[in-house]
């Protein structure tokens, strides 16, 4: 028979392994939010042989869950669809971000090192995540590069007036509907994943808010007699543009008992008024407000010196008179000079090329001390 003692520590050692071996705060999630190593972009082109499966390798490369490799392997636009979206959302993310001191590092553990916490830098990684993974599908989808979808359809246009419909349509229903599978259901048991799902579906909603309807005339000499009409998404630009404002004013949440019932609640840290204005999602447990706002946690590291969440911003480029007290965090920032020559004066000339001078220029450059 086990002593006690020990039969306790075996029971502490299993619950430990079996704590270990859950998933994370990023499983079953893709793109800047997923487990699958960002190195491996931009990817090799894959060797001709065996064009009918590339995409089985590619897939394989992107470090899928068992469903979301089912998933990709099924359509083989899916594969170069991800790939797309993962590289549209770190490019569009380092260029919000590229005049603070979290310049949206995404190097391996300072990712994963935030994405384990309840920032707002987390916040916003998991909407751009997510929009992105929408907007690449939908185009796709309108570009005939996947098998399973093709243009949006848009019934509605259909029974306006003197409106035809036509063009190729961005197709946001199917991307829509793919992504909420392709990402999962999420736990519900605890605030965070809570807070990581509203956020992932803030960044799809802002998507779907930026929805425009495209028209062009036809008929004769001009005349506007029937309009062709297809609806195409905002450019990817201007929905990062969006999610920054909405990071700019994210709101802190967290848990508190209602000494009342003794039930859960969700406290967002505004007034009484504020709150109220705040409708909360349907649920038994902890509420989620319904709205459009990004949902943090706790409050975010200052990141000016280096850390498991980023490098710091010693050595950083930043722009004199704009942002260099900022970023520099207070420890100033040096000077240098240097010689820069780029092309000047440029003419074009009959027919069809454009001839420049080149010219030198001194400027200055400075970056944060260390």
């Amino acid at each position: 028979m086990l002593d006690g003692h020990l039969l306790l520590g075996w029971l502490s050692l299993a619950v430990i392994v079996y704590l270990l071996s859950l998933p994370g705060p990023t499983a079953a999630y893709f793109g800047l939010t997923g487990n699958e190593p960002l190195s491996i972009l931009p990817l090799n082109s894959l060797p001709e042989e065996n064009v009918g499966r590339a995409h089985y390798k590619l897939c394989d490369r992107l470090k899928l869950e068992k469903k979301q490799r089912r998933m990709c392997r099924r359509d083989p636009g899916v594969a170069e669809t991800l790939r797309e979206a993962i590289t549209m959302s770190a490019l569009e993310c380092q260029y919000q971000f590229r005049f603070e001191r979290w310049n949206c590092t995404l190097e391996g553990r300072h990712r994963t090192n935030i994405l384990k916490r309840g920032f707002k830098e987390t916040a916003f990684l998991y909407a751009i995540s997510s929009a992105g993974l929408t907007h690449a599908l939908a185009k796709a989808c309108s570009a005939g590069r996947m098998e399973r979808c093709t243009c949006d359809e848009a019934p509605d246009l259909e029974n306006r007036k003197a409106w035809q419909w036509g063009g190729c349509g961005d197709n946001l229903k199917y991307a829509n509907k793919f992504v909420k599978d392709f990402l999962g259901k999420r736990s519900n048991k605890d605030l965070r994943a809570r807070v990581d799902t509203h956020n992932t579906n803030v960044g799809m909603k802002v998507i779907k808010a930026g929805v425009e309807t495209t028209c062009k005339c036809h008929g004769v000499s001009g005349s506007c007699t029937v309009q062709t009409c297809w609806r195409q998404l905002l450019p990817f630009h201007e929905i990062g543009k969006q999610l920054k404002q909405r990071y700019e004013t994210s709101i802190k949440v967290g848990s508190s008992t209602n000494e009342a019932t003794g039930e859960g609640e969700i406290s967002t840290g505004r007034s009484t008024q504020q709150q109220q204005q705040l409708q909360p999602l349907p649920g038994l447990n902890d509420q989620i407000p319904r709205t459009m706002d990004l949902l943090h946690i706790e409050d975010s590291p200052s990141f000016c010196r280096p850390s498991k969440y980023s490098s710091g911003t010693a050595a950083r480029k930043c722009y004199k008179d704009k942002n260099c007290d900022a970023i520099c965090c207070g420890r100033g920032h040096n000077t240098q000079s240097r010689e820069v020559t780029r092309p000047c004066q440029c003419q074009v000339r009959w027919c069809c090329y454009v001839e420049c001078k080149q010219c030198t220029q001194r400027e200055e450059v400075y970056t944060c001390k260390g």
